[in-house]
C-alpha cells in the first residue's frame, strides 16, 4: 500500500490498515475516517483540543519511524503533528 492510497484517521492521524483500525458508525457499521480510537458509536470517545490530541499521540512517538526506521524524538513528533494535523477533517478551520 502507497501512501497515498493509506487511510489516516482524521482525527489523530493514524494509519488505518486493518479492520479493526476502524471506528464505528452509530448503526454499527465501520467509520470511513476515524480510528477504534477516537470515534465510537457515531461520535468522538473524547472532546478535546487539537493540541490536546497531539499531546496524547506524543506518547506514542516510538511507534512513528522514519523512511530509514529510526523512530521519531518525541520533538520531531510534536512538530509533523503540528503541520499535518491542521489538514485532517476534525480540525480544519
Amino acid at each position: 500500500m502507497t501512501p497515498e492510497e493509506m487511510i489516516f484517521c482524521q482525527s489523530c492521524g493514524m494509519p488505518m490498515t486493518a479492520p479493526e483500525h476502524f471506528g464505528t458508525e452509530a448503526d454499527g457499521k465501520p467509520s470511513s475516517e476515524y480510528c477504534a480510537y477516537c470515534y465510537k458509536d457515531g461520535a468522538f470517545a473524547q472532546e478535546c483540543s487539537m493540541e490536546e490530541m497531539i499531546q496524547v499521540c506524543a506518547q506514542f512517538h516510538e511507534e512513528f519511524k522514519h523512511e530509514d526506521g529510526r523512530s521519531y524524538t518525541r520533538e520531531e513528533a510534536v512538530a509533523g503533528m503540528q503541520e499535518f494535523f491542521p489538514q485532517l477533517k476534525r480540525w480544519k478551520k
